[in-house]
């Protein structure tokens, strides 16, 4: 984990890019006491052992399916899609679908181990916690892990996206949904410290998987942060670390995570990030 000093900085969104819906809010000072976070989001591997230790079952597991992005479901494995979001028809529910089949029946870790785990909802991530003795962030924590040290910057690095033309996270590049503009149309997670970290040593604070917050855009909808790797400037532009959106608590995704937190000693009171609220899945 890193330690941060805490103190106040400025929150929120300082280009007017933000979605009104979300309420990002404008640029405002806000204050967080010092913390520590973990430097990648959970892998695979931490999960597992946090299964193995405890039997846990996640919410995906116990309801029997989870939401997969069509380019991903295996093929053959048809008779286990269950059907469509209206809204988002790239996101299809898969029978069996969970952390440890990411892609439903047929799909495994192999290879996979330092991956983000997936298919979390914020109950299994707050389970996870609790045992490991650790807490979620609060998204006021959250943002001033992102920014790195930088004051009103657009992306955990600066404010241009390539910066000399150089990828500096995982979002989706090509035609969405239907055309990935990667080597063999390849998509989903990159291993947790694929990218350079932030100014703080923090990996993939945009893009790779959205991260659960400890705070609640709504009653029943915790606030997730950073993005995915499904995230593209037409119609989900929110790998910009003031970005904000939500799901419902029970929600578990394919491209939905977590990183951990932790108090420490230190004089300066934490004043969180305002509420704002959203139906599940996130973009």
């Amino acid at each position: 984990m890193a330690k941060l000093d805490g103190g106040t900085f400025l929150m929120g969104d300082a280009f007017g890019e933000g979605y009104w819906s979300d309420r990002e809010g404008m640029a405002r000072p806000v204050t967080v006491a010092p913390f520590a976070i973990d430097t990648t989001a959970v892998t695979n591997a931490r999960f597992a052992a946090f299964v193995e230790a405890t039997g846990y079952r996640t919410d995906a597991e116990r309801i029997g399916d989870s939401f997969v992005f069509h380019l991903l479901v295996p093929a053959g494995a048809e008779a286990h899609v269950l059907g469509s979001v209206p809204a988002a028809p790239w996101w299809l529910g898969v029978e069996g679908a969970c952390w440890q089949r990411p892609e439903g029946p047929g799909s495994d870790l192999v290879g996979r181990a330092e991956h983000p785990v997936v298919h979390v909802s914020h109950r299994d991530a707050l389970a996870y916690c609790a045992w490991a003795g650790l807490r979620l962030p609060s998204e006021a924590e959250w943002e001033y892990a992102a920014r790195g040290g930088l004051v009103g910057a657009r992306y955990p690095w600066g404010d241009e996206l390539t910066p000399g033309g150089e990828e500096r996270c995982n979002i989706w590049r090509g035609e969405f949904p239907h055309r990935s503009a990667r080597p063999g149309g390849r998509t989903g997670t990159v291993p947790v410290t694929d990218y350079p970290p932030n100014g703080y040593g923090l990996f993939n604070m945009s893009g790779n998987v959205w991260e659960w917050c400890a705070d609640l855009f709504a009653p029943g909808q915790p606030v997730i942060r950073g993005g995915s790797y499904l995230c593209h400037a037409s119609y989900c532009n929110r790998y910009r670390v003031a970005a904000r959106s939500h799901n419902t608590a029970d929600s578990s995704t394919g491209h939905g995570g977590f990183r951990c937190a932790r108090d420490l000693p230190g004089p300066v009171e934490e004043s969180r990030g305002e509420p704002g609220r959203r139906p599940q899945p996130a973009p």
